[in-house]
């Protein structure tokens, strides 16, 4: 599908009993239900298109080493790490066992991880009992295999520095506080970068906290990262959901950890998790690590790039580590 068979987010057609811009069926196709948002943007002629961002092969992964966050947030498990030895079966190797909470590390979140909150409903309409207890014999739905098995996650990405452009106008903040990244800021900083967005395009916004992560100390890294639950990220409200519909991007992702500023506003109908993940369909990428990545783009002075992601394929994921490269 490209952007112009989509309508504006003032004209999607009206949803029964959820908000005016809720995009459900909009992806539907041959009567066959959708589970990948706006993922269907990506598509090969877009592909072919982003390959030519690829200049001179360097390579850069995304992922954050996922037990970064020794102590995670709200209630979330640590990885757990088993190596066993096959000696005593006559082998001389080893296997070994990882236990994950997807939502713990770098991630992708899934359709199947957050519902827009006053209905309970997940995108293109899935109840929250479908999640804990499908009915027999109905297919999947919503779960992370579906970006997978459709060739993964593939196109022109745009890195948004927030970190650099902050520095650069003397604007002093902590990642571990609710400060706003507004829709003109993100726009400025663009400028600056002399990045001009296309649809379909990866949005990854640098804000700082992995960069506060890696420099904190064992205290303040709990204070922080645990137990305040206040963290830096895209300011969220309607012309922010208005402007991510109207741009088109395939997919939205951020090194910290909830893309949009945390908490948001009490009683707010414009929560970007409502609106990207359950009423649009849009991924939502966090906790990845920008460091290096920021860096390989101010050197070359370039901050569009080839990318790919290829989530777990597990029937029913809720989320997934996004096994992300950027490519330049």
């Amino acid at each position: 599908m490209h952007a112009k068979d989509l309508p504006s987010f003032k004209d999607i057609p009206p949803v029964p009993g959820m908000p005016q811009g809720t995009a459900w069926g909009l992806f539907d196709k041959n009567g066959k239900r959708d589970n990948c948002g706006t993922l269907n943007l990506l598509t090969t002629e877009n592909t072919l298109e982003a390959s030519k961002e690829i200049k001179f092969g360097k390579s850069v992964a995304l992922n954050w080493s996922q037990d970064r966050i020794h102590e995670p947030g709200f209630g979330r498990e640590v990885p757990k790490h088993t190596i066993r030895d096959l000696a005593p079966i006559g082998f001389k190797a080893y296997d070994d066992v990882i236990s994950i909470n997807t939502q713990s590390g770098s991630q992708w979140d899934g359709f199947r991880h957050w519902a827009h909150q006053a209905t309970s409903l997940y995108y293109n309409n899935l109840a929250h009992s479908e999640i804990s207890s499908p009915r027999p014999g109905t297919p999947c739905k919503n779960g992370i295999e579906a970006w997978t098995t459709r060739g993964g996650i593939v196109g022109r990405a745009v890195l948004i520095d927030y970190v650099a452009y902050a520095q650069r106008h003397n604007i002093s903040y902590s990642p571990v506080t609710r400060h706003e990244i507004s829709v003109e800021t993100i726009e400025e900083i663009a400028k600056e970068q002399g990045v001009v967005f296309k649809e379909a395009d990866i949005l990854i916004v640098r804000s700082g906290f992995v960069k506060w992560y890696e420099e904190a100390n064992a205290e303040e890294r709990i204070r922080g990262a645990k137990n305040a639950h206040e963290f830096v990220g895209v300011k969220s409200g309607e012309e922010t959901v208005e402007w991510i519909w109207n741009q088109h991007f395939s997919a939205v992702a951020c090194d910290t950890v909830g893309f949009e500023c945390w908490p948001p506003e009490a009683n707010s109908e414009w929560v970007l998790h409502d609106w990207l993940l359950a009423l649009f369909g849009c991924p939502i990428g966090e906790l990845w690590n920008l460091e290096e990545l920021a860096n390989v783009c101010a050197e070359q002075n370039r901050y569009s790039f080839f990318f790919t992601s290829a989530p777990l394929n597990f029937p029913g994921g809720v989320a997934s580590p996004p096994n992300a490269v950027a490519i330049f």
